[in-house]
């Protein structure tokens, strides 16, 4: 195989991974957004004793392989509901209080959203490391073929 082609099996496997780290990044972007809602209506309540309060959710993700280049991408598989209990704490003046004076309360914990985010921050930068360095692989071949 010429120089040529070999500089073009290169650049094509170097797009390849910059695939990967891009679905990589919009994973990661998916989650803090998913994170974020969380965060925002740690406190939502039910307006009725009947009612639930906000359910934290959580992104889940698949590996999918891209049938045009062969490489295994990230997808989102399911933003699925958590299903851990909810809190209850003791407001017998609110109106979605129960008939003993309890309101039950998002299962959001902030010390795990923020542990998640920061997951996530560390994720995303990786994916941006990894576009950076194939990036800089790229232009060194280009300059190479001069």
């Amino acid at each position: 195989m010429c120089a040529g082609k070999r500089a073009e099996a290169t650049l094509a496997e170097l797009g390849n991974s910059i695939d990967v780290s891009a679905s990589g990044l919009r994973a990661q972007a998916l989650r803090m957004r998913v994170i974020a809602e969380n965060l925002a209506n740690s406190d939502s309540v039910a307006t009725t004793p009947e009612g639930d309060p906000y359910r934290r959710r959580v992104a889940t993700f698949a590996a999918e392989v891209d049938r045009a280049s062969g490489a295994t991408q990230v997808s989102v598989k399911s933003i699925e509901a958590d299903k851990s209990a909810f809190g209850r704490i003791y407001q017998p003046g609110n109106p979605a209080a129960d008939a003993q004076g309890y309101v039950e309360q998002p299962n959001v914990n902030p010390l795990i959203e923020a542990a998640d985010m920061k997951a996530a921050q560390r994720s995303y930068e990786a994916n941006l490391n990894a576009i950076e360095a194939a990036r800089g692989m790229t232009m060194r071949t280009v300059d190479l073929l001069k």
